[in-house]
Order: structure tokens, then sequence, then C-alpha cells
């Protein structure tokens, strides 16, 4: 790392002198793409930076973001960097009830937001959070009549900095010539899937440190293009979307909303992308849809050739010898098939596409890289700016996360846990020394909690949370998340959670996707009313235990995984809602929580029950509770 690139306002000033003109973010507004280049948007922070230090904002405080992601909003990370400051994103989607925690452990003074949407949720807070004494909006439509005190327009900040910046001539500059690469970056909320989150510090030199290692791995340049939808108080989006943009110099795209998402993907034409798994199910959940709507011809010859492109593709994407007929099949397949099917994703342009934050099933894995889309998975969490492990190019293998990233060192624990030690690593939990201690062990190792082992060529295979892994009666190795990720390869199967742990057995939650089963039911002229409705007719359930059945055949061929094929199961009368404490913000199963919360219906399916009544609290997003009420069916399995 240069001695004087390291810290990100510091990148932002020497891509403003090295591509000054090259566009740096990209958004779409009202249908419209608008452009900055690197010159105006360090033309931008500038500003901003200095209404914030108008406003008393100083080194080493907090400043909250909130909201979808914007140009502006990143800009705000880059205008509390340069003065010193560390931003704090959060969750857009998270009601005020959520976000209080937050504001109230990271001493939260002062908050840029998007819009009125989320200054309302501020002012919700502002009993229990007085600390908050200004909050600065980016989107003005509806705030004409708040006459709050704390609030300013994002545009008014700015004025407010250009004054600033004239009458305290060399401030900016100075501000940032004081930065060091120990300094915290950024604080990162855990998604606290078992207790309250945690703030993860992240300095200037481990954030460079993995943007670094993972443009030099894939070979990024500056002419890369990203689309920035995913939550910017999520560790990948950090990395992919501010840090490796802010280390290489490339593009980013931030789309008009999460309902234009698929859209914009196709208009922008990525060359390097990421997705956690569940973007990518939804995405092959469309692509079935679609293929059970064509005619009779489109679909033998999708399947025909999506043969092909399983029994071949991925051989071919990674340069391996492939017989001449089985290449010729293939190119054909990719001029009527594959190539269509990229384009109507928008992968056609991907160089490199990335998985992670949860496992990804095989059997999804191999569905991207058998069409052609450099699919790869990495490994790694918060705590480490994502960035554990790597596979390389022309080693893929569909049940690893690859090997350890350059610079990293990782080892397995007695117990199987992985441990890592490497320059990406935090600097803390804020305020948490205690749980800082547990985390990093008197080596320098932190403990992912993962379990996970080596296969002969040196990959990481991960198994489960160390603490999710367990044992059957039997001895079998019970690995929930290794049974839920092949359920959900089917498009009709949206989430599921399995139970077996000290088990004779293993039985299943799951939940339907709405959709895809909605749109087959429709087409057989099933009436429904709504979720929960579909979700007990006779032929849903019929549906749903074909798909379980395929699973139990497929896990019966596993040595490991025969013993834990799936005996029972029930489809659930709602779905799993991180609104409901069920899920995470970022969609990871709670299941301590559920299966405390639905006790009863645990207990049913190994009690030999055929059905079973509950009764469920919910919450509406408008903070209003009601109760969804069932007579739950259970259904018996063939195993394998």
């Amino acid at each position: 790392m240069q001695d004087n690139l390291t810290t990100f306002p510091r990148r932002l000033l020497q891509h403003g002198k090295e591509r000054p003109h090259k566009p740096a973010f990209r958004e779409k507004d009202l249908g419209i793409w608008q452009t900055w280049d690197w010159q105006q948007v360090n033309a931008e922070v500038r500003a901003l930076a200095c209404g914030l230090a108008a406003i008393g904002f100083q080194r080493g405080m907090n400043l909250a973001i909130i909201g979808d992601n914007r140009p502006r909003l990143y800009w705000s990370m880059l205008a509390a960097q340069c003065l010193g400051g560390v931003p704090v994103p959060m969750y857009q989607d998270a009601p005020a009830a959520d976000l209080a925690f937050v504001l109230e452990n990271a001493e939260i003074q002062y908050a840029i937001v998007e819009d009125q949407e989320q200054v309302d949720k501020l002012l919700d807070l502002c009993e229990q959070c007085p600390g908050i004494a200004h909050i600065a909006y980016e989107d003005e439509r509806g705030m004409r009549n708040y006459t709050h005190q704390q609030l300013m327009s994002y545009a008014r900040l700015q004025e407010l900095g250009r004054e600033y910046d004239k009458a305290h001539p060399g401030f900016y500059e100075a501000s940032i010539a004081e930065g060091k690469e120990g300094d915290n970056a950024i604080i990162l909320y855990t998604s606290g899937t078992t207790g309250k989150p945690k703030g993860v510090c992240q300095t200037h030199k481990a954030l460079l440190s993995a943007a670094i290692g993972g443009i030099g791995f894939d070979k990024l340049t500056d002419s890369e293009n990203v689309l920035s939808y995913l939550p910017m108080a999520w560790v990948g989006d950090c990395l992919f979307s501010f840090a490796q943009a802010l280390t290489a110099g490339f593009t980013v795209n931030c789309p008009e909303s999460s309902d234009t998402v698929t859209t914009d993907l196709r208009e922008i034409g990525p060359s390097y992308y990421f997705a956690p798994p569940r973007i990518f199910e939804n995405m092959l959940t469309q692509v079935m849809i679609r293929m059970e709507d064509a005619g009779t011809i489109k679909r033998k010859m999708f399947h025909h050739f999506m043969d092909v492109a399983r029994r071949v593709g991925s051989d071919i994407l990674d340069g391996k010898q492939v017989a001449l007929g089985d290449r010729i099949s293939y190119a054909v397949g990719n001029a009527l098939v594959y190539g269509p099917l990229r384009n109507v994703l928008g992968m056609s342009r991907i160089r490199v596409a990335y998985t992670a934050g949860a496992a990804i099933g095989p059997d999804l894995f191999r569905f991207y890289r058998s069409i052609g889309v450099n699919l790869k998975q990495f490994y790694g969490s918060t705590e480490t700016c994502a960035y554990i492990c790597l596979q390389p190019d022309g080693e893929i293998k569909f049940d690893s996360v690859g090997k350890p990233a350059p610079g990293v060192e990782v080892k397995l624990a007695p117990n199987g846990e992985v441990l890592v030690k490497s320059p990406t690593l935090m600097h803390c939990y804020y305020k948490r020394p205690d749980a800082t201690a547990e985390a990093i062990d008197s080596e320098g190792y932190f403990h992912t909690g993962d379990a996970g082992i080596f296969d002969n060529d040196g990959h990481l295979r991960i198994i489960d949370r160390a603490a999710d892994v367990g044992k059957m009666i039997n001895g079998a190795i019970f690995a929930p998340n290794y049974i839920e990720n092949k359920l959900k390869f089917f498009p009709f199967i949206k989430e599921a959670v399995a139970f077996g742990h000290e088990r004779d057995k293993v039985t299943a939650f799951i939940n339907i996707d709405m959709e895809a089963v909605g749109n087959w039911a429709e087409r057989r002229g099933i009436a429904y009313s709504g979720y929960t409705d579909l979700a007990a007719h006779e032929q849903t359930y019929a549906l749903v235990k074909e798909c379980v059945e395929k699973v139990n055949a497929d896990l019966a061929q596993e040595a490991l995984m025969a013993d834990t094929q799936v005996h029972r199961f029930l489809v659930l009368h709602k779905e799993l809602d991180p609104d409901d404490d069920e899920l995470t913000r970022t969609r990871k199963v709670r299941r301590k929580f559920i299966a405390e919360k639905y006790a009863v219906l645990i207990e049913a399916l190994y009690g030999g029950k055929a059905s079973q009544y509950i009764e469920t609290q919910v919450k509406f997003e408008d903070g209003r509770t009601g109760t969804v009420a069932a007579d739950l069916r259970i259904m018996d399995l063939k195993t394998a």
C-alpha cells in the first residue's frame, strides 16, 4: 500500500487527479441515469465534509447513515472519514425500534438519511435517543412542513460547507492529512443472529487490505461496473461498492429502487457482480416460472440444453477438456438458450460474479456456472471485512468456499471451528471489550463460529455454523444449513428450517415461495385467498412433498448425510419475517428463536400427530400487530 494512499479520503483525492473525468457513480432517477465523475465526487464530498464541520461534527464522532443505496449516502461516508469521523450505516428497512439500539450504542448525534420515511423514524426516537441533534435529509419530497430544529436538507448542508470552506482555507486538506491508516473507517453492526447486534470497528488499513487483496486476485481494473443494491449496512456492500471501488476507481451504479433492480441490472450489464444466495435463488425461480408458462417446444428445448449444460457447462467454463460433440451441443445451446438467458438476467457482460453471506446449494451454484456465468464463492464475515477464502479461476468446487485468500492464515480448532488470522481483522467490537476478547484469542486468531474441513487440495468446506452442527441419536452429524440449502434449490421453496439435533429423525418447516407456487396454482385453476390458504392446500403439500423426497434421494447418496433425510414436514402458515424476529435483516434464520416460538409444532412433528393448531402474532409495517391462526397438516415422507 502506497504511503500516501493509506485512507479512503486520500484515495478519493488521488482518483480526482488520476482519472478526473471517468464515471465514479451513477444513479437512476425518474428513469434517467445521472453520472458523476471523480472530479465531481471530490467537489461533492468536500462541500459535505465542510458542511458537517460547520455544524460541529468533529474527529472521533460517529455519523449515522440510513437509506437505500444512493451516491450521496456513499459520499456521506467519505465526508465523515475526511473529518476523522466514523460512518455507521444502518439497515434502511429496519423499524424505528430496531434502529434505537444502534443509535444509542453508537452515541449518534449526527445523521444523514435518504428521505421522509427515515426522518420520521428518527424523530419518533428523539425522546428515547435525546443525543440526536442534527438530521440531514437527501430527498426533500414531503419535507416542506417539517419545522423541527434538528432538520436540514442535504443541499443546505452543502451550501454551509462551501461557505465554511471559503472562510477556512486549507481546513479540508489538513483534516485529510491528519487521518491515519489505523483510524476506524466504519462501524458495521452484526445481524444479531444470537443476541443484540455488535458494532464491528474496521480500520482503513483492514478494509484497504481486503480491497487490494480481492482486486489483485481477480485482476480488477478501473473499467469495472458494479450494481450497488444490497444494504449499505452489510459488509458485502461495504467491500464491493465502497472499499474496492475507492481502491480500483471503478464505477458504482445505484438503481432507482428495489423494484427496478432487475431492469437496471440489464441496462447496466455489470462486469463485476455480487449477490447473496437468496438473490440467485430468486432469479432462478423467475426463470422456472417463465419456462412453465412457455410453449411446449420452448420448454422441451430449454430442458434438453440445460441437461447438456449440467453435464459439460462448468468444465467448458473452467477450460477443461470436453468431447467435441459436447462442445458443439453446448455452442448450439449457448446460441439458443444460455446466451438469451444471461441477457434476460443482466449477466451478459459479467466477468466475475460472487456469492456469499450464507451457504449456497451446490445445485444452484452449478446452474449458473453451467450457463456460462463465472460465479464463484467467497467466505468471510463482518469481523474480517468479508475476506477469508476465495475461489481461484479454474479451481472451482461446488462444495467448497475456496482457498485462504492472499495474506490470510486459516486453521481449524480441535472441534472443527474455523480460526482466522489476517490483516483484515477488526480492531474491536465497539464498547465491548468482553466480546472482543471472546472472539479473538491470545494468539490473534478470530473464532468465526463456523465448522469446516479442508480437503486434499487445500479448499475449505464449511459444514454449518459450529453452534448449529449437532448429532442425531444414532451419532450421525446433523448439519441443518446443508439440508435447508438443498431444499431451497427448488423454486417452490423459499425458506426451510430443519430439526434433528439429539433426535432420531430429521423434520422440517417449509415456507413456500408465494410467486412461484401462486403461478403454479393459477395455471391449474386452484383458487386461494392468500398465503395461509395456499400454503394449506392439499395440492401444495403434494408439490412440496415431491421436492423434499428428491432431496432425500440426493442425501441418500452422501455417506455423511444419508441419515439426515427428512422424515416429516409441515408448511408454515406465515412467511418467516425479519419484522417478527424470525430472520435477521440479512435473512439468516434465527434458529433458536424459531425453535422456541414454534415449539408446539416441533413437538407435533415428533409426536406423530397428523395436524396441529397454532395462533401466531405478527407485526405489520406500520407497527400494528395481528394474529394468524391455522390448523397445520403434517405429512410423512418417503426416505431412501
